[in-house]
């Protein structure tokens, strides 16, 4: 519901133009005067004003700045009885965002409203999501040392930001699948003076050569069978800010020559055109792949890797940052609490313990996506190892290498791992008085991955 305040000393006019507009639903509010008109202002701010130019104590332009002292967005509509060009100007000059001259169709009045409200709320939900991702770039969680020193030289690199002028040296993240250097990217854009121009991604990998192509540089009219009309390139909606160009070890060798030749001058020809267009944007890439290796195979230009490695961000893989994995676990674990309106749930010692002991080869995507799972799926507030669905059913690491007899009587590795194995199932049963509940809680493994490895050894409840 749209709350529309109407300042009109027409008294006819203002009352139909009330009713009408509450038939769709707004709420709308009266003043006949400008110092009724900042009475209600002042009490309930509106999201919509409608104004006449001419009132008894004011005239319109000198309200529309009372308005704008206290709100720089609410729409503002002036309508007049005696239009001109010279009082249109000076009306957008003070700020209205529309203007209407009487008499003023109803219908009329209620559509420039609608498109105004229309504006406003895809404002508003604008806003939103930049806030949010200027509050998601700083959510880099870990405080192992190597994070730690990520976060710092994330900070040196996007300190270097001349605030949008000029190309400045590219960023190349790497790292392996799962490691966040989506979020490394954001962080280089959100931290730097370039933090209020657009952020702009696009996965190499996820497009053909040619659709990327015009993804990246924008077409004229006619440059090809269905370009019916001009389209920019995501290099000029990304001008003065950030291009993540994500997956870029599989970008196609004609396009890494024009993207070498941006990062270089920021010139750049849309398809079809002969004209040159000038950018000042940052360009960020990111890779899983190895890029020398990719040099040497011939699928990748060598000049292009020696400039996008000038400032490089190597994201570590979750098994080298001790401890994060727990930190992360707890973050995932309250953030889908709350999204799936599960709050209280919680990870059980046993839990963390398997939390801690995993490899996790699929680094933090890995992690978040177990934990989502775990969330949604745990039959109690407190989550246990097996609703993790581990590979490895949480079991600890000695429990979890393979053991192979390789057939020399005991006297291999494998079967010093068995024996070890064995000796642990049976302490842990011992010291449970047989109870397969208890040791598989003792364990930190489930009461199916015990019982199977009981089975295993020929041991019996």
């Amino acid at each position: 519901m749209t709350h529309i305040l109407i300042v009109d000393d027409e008294a006819t006019f203002a009352r139909n133009a009330a009713l009408y507009l509450a038939r769709t639903g707004n709420e709308v509010a009266v003043a006949g005067t400008a110092a009724e008109g900042r009475a209600l202002y002042a009490e309930k701010p509106p999201d919509i004003v409608v104004l006449d130019y001419r009132l008894p104590d004011a005239t319109g332009l000198e309200m529309i700045e009372f308005i704008r002292n206290t709100d720089k967005t609410v729409p503002i509509v002036l309508i007049t009885g005696h239009g001109s060009i010279e009082l249109a100007v000076e009306a957008m000059k003070a700020g209205a965002n529309d203007l209407l001259t009487k008499p003023v169709s109803l219908a009329e009045l209620r559509s420039r409203v609608e498109l105004l409200a229309q504006r406003q709320r895809e404002s508003s939900r604008l806003n939103y999501f930049e806030s949010r991702e200027r509050e998601a770039s700083h959510e880099i969680l870990g405080n192992s040392p190597e994070m730690q020193a990520l976060l710092q030289r994330i900070d040196r690199i996007a300190s270097i930001d001349g605030g949008g002028q000029g190309m400045l040296p590219p960023i190349l993240i790497t790292g392996e699948t799962g490691t966040g250097k989506e979020l490394v990217a954001r962080a280089c854009h959100y931290r730097s003076a370039r933090r209020q121009r657009p952020f702009i991604e696009i996965n190499c990998a996820a497009l053909p050569a040619t659709l990327l192509e015009t993804e990246l540089f924008g077409h004229e009219r006619g440059a090809f069978t269905d370009a019916k009309q001009r389209k920019l390139g995501l290099l000029e909606a990304a001008d003065g800010g950030t291009l993540f160009l994500d997956e870029i070890g599989d970008m196609d060798l004609a396009l890494q020559a024009k993207l070498l030749k941006i990062i270089e001058d920021g010139r750049f020809r849309r398809i079809g055109s002969v004209q040159e267009q000038q950018v000042q944007v940052r360009i960020v890439a990111a890779t899983n792949q190895d890029l020398e290796a990719r040099v040497a195979q011939g699928v990748f230009r060598a000049d292009l890797y020696f400039r996008l490695r000038v400032l490089q961000l190597m994201v570590p893989p979750l098994r080298q940052r001790a401890g994060d994995a727990l930190l992360l676990a707890r973050h995932f674990c309250q953030t889908f609490a709350q999204r799936y309106r599960r709050e209280g749930t919680r990870l059980g010692a046993a839990a963390e313990a398997a939390i801690a002991r995993h490899g996790w080869p699929g680094n933090v995507r890995e992690l978040r996506n177990l934990i989502e799972q775990a969330v949604m799926l745990a039959a109690a507030n407190e989550i246990v190892p097996a609703e993790l669905m581990l590979p490895d059913g949480g079991v600890p690491a000695a429990l979890s290498v393979p053991v192979e007899d390789g057939g020399n009587g005991g006297g291999g590795s494998g079967s010093s791992l068995d024996r070890v194995e064995r000796e642990m199932l049976v302490n842990a049963m011992r010291e449970a008085q047989q109870n397969v509940s208890r040791a598989a809680r003792q364990l930190g493994i489930s009461r199916d991955t015990l019982r199977y490895r009981l089975e295993k050894h020929g041991l019996r409840v």
